[in-house]
């Protein structure tokens, strides 16, 4: 870069068949030298370069977390059907499935709303966001995914609240721009043995020198779920699904640009199958589950030391959520419909103050309406009766936020190091209560230290967590799970403390690493019970009561043994106390791991897979309580799969084989098995290069 002024550059790498490659460049005075090596598209783990766990371009290797990064999950080996199942192969990462819509990701023993989740750097959280499993997650199409990025233990200062396990963050498909103009796409279909699903997807992308085009849509018919063993059909479980995202980038100037996108879903009659099979309901369904995001992002390179590149979001996000459940032997069916409008508006910063001193500074803005209904609707006679909503119809929820995140790095040592502060209004008006008004706050930091030392990377990192109460919290008026909540509007913020020491290596055959971690959660909201019982149900309400830690370990490790043959493999355990109540926290999963074997050719691939469970016994009173749970705990399960795909050029074919030895097992807190022996084929038209 001889001829090149010192200051910061975006450098935009692209080729056929292999992933676009973006970085952001520190340009001195002294000549440098930049060696780029491009990953095929093959969907494998990687260490590729990474934005959500400092909010700026770096190796995954060099930062001081753990973190995992997942590529092209919908043309991976896997070919996951949902996005929470490409998480199956991701270190520490567990998927809880209430129904076959959904797919809760526990991190660290937490999930749900004290689990933050982003889509292209907006968060997916919102005020309405459940403790405990949701289905959220399933909303994002795994054919518009380019990557997943999974960081435990942080995310706070980061990104804001909910972080208290981690985030998880997905990067959406962008087309790349191309010195001359392209057109290029594929098209998928995907069936699965007994009408388990029939799939097609179609994505186009047409780009040029400074305008770039993408188009993905889905069409997904899920039948009900085979089980393994004796379990059979488990019906009613099937759903549809119809899946979209359109954008469109243009190149302002050689360091400007703007980003426009959409991105849609609609699921139609989601049952929760527990429900039916074990609480006596005729009906229990989401009858619609729909999300349509749409933002703008601008990107701007400064010329000044302080100002060296602006991004500004603006976001609008509208999801919608109607359930219908309706007792056996009972006329009448209840129907609620709850409708979430999310605006925001972000902007941040990069600054340079001098040579390994970087800096991200911004500030954020997220305003929730929601509106919330029920009706008891007569199945004879067709009188429908119009009550109070699950949440307060017409309750506001604001989200401000200023944060700095500082980056330095001297010999061979990197410092993270960073603070946000938050603060929130919520404003309700309850029949009985009148308009009430809460402002909590919080202040939260991280510090990081990592040590490299030829190949060898060591780490250690204090984290600040935090989760402001939400309307799920606060407002939540009816039945929940297999319990009747009462509102309760006097909650302060959940916080947390996690400290992690940690290990990374990696060269040209290995890449290895592990962190033993404590994270110590404290003023948790809990769901107290009242003595109370509504229509069988007993009655809770949440309250700040309770403290617990969670202490535990993850391990990882992939050899490159040969140039066609490569192995991977993690180990999980959490270990997780309710101090306060002194028995173990809810829903910790259990001690898991993962071995894959791969054999790949340029043009062929063979994938063997061990996933693992031990049997989880370790239960709160509230896991004991749980229908989802065995009685004694969730037994213990090995599966073991089988992929395969061979590329004709232009037709991508791809067969697997799931749970080969036909094995019954559910993972722990699910509230359906897991499918059994089962076949699924896969066959891509690719043209233009794509």
């Amino acid at each position: 870069f001889k001829k090149l002024t010192a200051g910061i550059y975006i450098l935009q790498v692209s080729h056929l068949g292999f992933l676009a490659y973006e970085k952001k460049l520190e340009v001195t005075t002294e000549p440098q030298f930049l060696e780029i090596r491009l990953l095929r598209s093959s969907g494998e783990l990687a260490e590729v370069q990474v934005v959500s766990a400092s909010r700026r371009p770096a190796s995954a290797l060099q930062l001081p977390y753990l973190l995992s990064v997942l590529d092209l999950p919908s043309q991976s080996a896997n070919m996951p059907r949902s996005t929470p199942e490409a998480l199956n192969t991701v270190p520490g990462v567990f998927v809880q499935k209430t129904n076959h819509g959904g797919g809760s990701p526990f991190i660290r023993g937490l999930t749900g709303n004290q689990t933050l989740m982003l889509i292209d750097g907006i968060r997916l959280n919102n005020s309405t966001f459940r403790y405990g499993p949701n289905q959220y997650l399933n909303t994002i199409d795994p054919f518009t995914v380019q990557k997943i990025e999974v960081l435990p233990g942080t995310g706070s200062v980061q990104y804001g609240s909910d972080a208290l396990g981690g985030i998880i963050q997905i990067f959406s498909k962008e087309p790349a721009f191309t010195p001359q103009k392209l057109v290029r796409g594929s098209a998928t279909a995907r069936y699965w043995n007994s009408n388990m699903e029939k799939t097609a997807s179609a994505e186009l992308d047409v780009t040029s020198a400074k305008t770039a085009f993408s188009g993905i849509f889905s069409f997904k018919d899920f039948g009900d779920l085979v089980g393994g063993d004796s379990t059979g059909r488990q019906t009613p479980s099937g759903y549809s699904e119809t899946d979209g995202q359109i954008k469109a980038k243009f190149k302002l100037s050689p360091t400007a640009e703007i980003t426009l996108a959409n991105q849609f879903v609609g699921q139609r009659n989601v049952d929760v199958f527990h429900k039916v099979r074990l609480e006596n309901f005729r009906l229990n369904e989401m009858g619609i589950q729909r999300r349509n995001l749409s933002y703008l992002t601008f990107k701007a390179g400064g010329a000044t030391p302080l100002f060296q590149q602006l991004i500004v979001t603006a976001s609008l996000n509208n999801t919608f959520e109607e359930r219908n459940s309706q007792k056996n032997a009972n006329n009448t069916l209840i129907r609620e419909r709850d409708k979430v409008i999310t605006k925001n508006l972000s902007a941040e910063i990069l600054s340079i103050f001098g040579r390994g001193w970087t800096a991200n500074t911004g500030v954020e803005y997220y305003h929730d309406k929601v509106g919330s209904e029920r009706q008891n609707i007569n199945t004879i006679n067709g009188d429908t009766q119009n009550l109070r909503g699950l949440y307060p119809d017409g309750a506001t929820y604001a989200n401000y936020s200023l944060f700095t995140l500082q980056h330095l790095k001297f010999s061979d040592f990197t410092v993270e190091a960073g603070a946000r502060y938050n603060w929130f209004k919520a404003s309700v008006t309850e029949a009985e209560l009148g308009k009430i008004v809460i402002r909590p706050g919080a202040l939260v930091f991280n510090a990081a230290l990592s040590y490299q030392l030829r190949q060898n990377h060591f780490y250690a990192s204090v984290n600040s967590g935090y989760r402001a109460p939400n309307l799920d919290d606060m407002g939540t008026l009816g039945i929940v799970d297999f319990r009747y909540e009462l509102p309760a509007y006097d909650l302060q913020p959940e916080t947390s403390l996690n400290t992690e020491l940690g290990y990374k290596f990696a060269n040209e055959r290995w890449r290895m690493g592990g962190a033993l971690y404590t994270n110590r959660l404290n003023n948790l909201i809990t769901r107290v019970q009242t003595g109370d019982e509504i229509n069988g149900y007993k009655v809770y309400r949440k309250e700040n009561t309770e403290q617990a830690r969670i202490s535990g370990t993850e391990v990882f490790g992939d050899w490159k043994a040969t140039g066609s043959f490569t192995t991977q493999a993690f180990l999980s355990y959490n270990y997780g106390q309710n101090i306060s109540r002194g028995e173990p926290l809810r829903r910790i999963p259990p001690f898991n791991g993962y071995l894959a074997l791969r054999y790949h050719q340029r043009l062929f691939y063979l994938k063997a897979e061990l996933s693992w469970a031990d049997q989880q016994t370790r239960l709160s009173a509230g896991d004991a309580d749980d229908n989802r749970i065995p009685a004694g705990g969730t037994p213990g399960w090995q599966v073991l799969n089988f992929y395969s795909g061979y590329n004709f050029k232009p037709v991508h074919l791809r067969v697997s084989v799931q749970n080969l030895f036909d094995t019954d097992y559910r993972t722990h807190g699910s509230g359906i098995n897991a499918v059994g022996r089962s076949f699924w084929l896969s066959m891509q038209y690719n043209f233009g290069g794509l």
